[in-house]
């Protein structure tokens, strides 16, 4: 038995996924899990740390790490993607001055030998906000469509309405599910998101 095949089977055992989000400083990551969470955004603060929540989304667990994305943080970055099975990479949509920094970050992310075959969803966020970018605009000027060493998809997005996140949830899972699990899960199926843990870290 070959030590990919352990490996299926402890996490078929398990049913866990473990997802970082990550994206500049501002992008909306803490907010839109916080929306995931159904908690309060009136007042949310920058990540100056990290938080992990862990939700269990149909019969699936995952475990999401939400690390902060100011520059002098970026560094540390690397101390979170052992076992990571999915990649979200949030951008602000209205950050055109930033745009180009955000492309840097995300390529270079994706040549890290420990994020080698996870999948890549890029939530559009703030389409709420008037004169952001669409999720083509976001999708051309990221180089999206030059990415060939992972499944990827961009999804546009609002953390303050709930918009389109539940659908980027959707497709991740479905994608990392069928990569580990067999495809077990149903892509397209109404799961609710159930929330069993508290975040921690700050």
């Amino acid at each position: 038995m070959g030590l990919l095949t352990i490996i299926r089977k402890n996490r078929l055992k398990e049913k866990e996924m473990r997802l970082l989000f990550l994206g500049l400083d501002n992008a909306g990551k803490t907010t839109i899990l916080k929306k995931l969470n159904d908690e309060d955004i009136t007042s949310v603060s920058p990540t100056l740390g990290f938080n992990i929540k862990t939700f269990v989304y149909g019969r699936y667990t995952l475990n999401i790490w939400d690390v902060g994305g100011q520059r002098t943080l970026r560094p540390y970055w690397r101390n979170y993607f052992e076992q990571t099975d999915a990649l979200v990479w949030v951008v602000d949509s209205g950050d055109r001055l930033r745009l180009n920094d955000c492309k840097e970050e995300l390529h270079s992310l994706l040549l890290e030998d420990r994020l080698a075959g996870a999948s890549l969803l890029v939530f559009a966020n703030k389409q709420d906000i008037q004169g952001s970018m669409s999720d083509k605009d976001i999708e051309e000027a990221l180089g999206l469509p030059a990415i060939k060493s992972h499944q990827w998809n961009i999804i546009p997005c609002s953390a303050l309405t709930g918009y389109n996140l539940l659908d980027g949830l959707n497709w991740v899972v479905g994608e990392v599910a069928s990569r580990l699990y067999y495809n077990t899960f149903t892509k397209g199926a109404e799961v609710p998101v159930v929330p069993n843990e508290s975040p921690v870290g700050s």
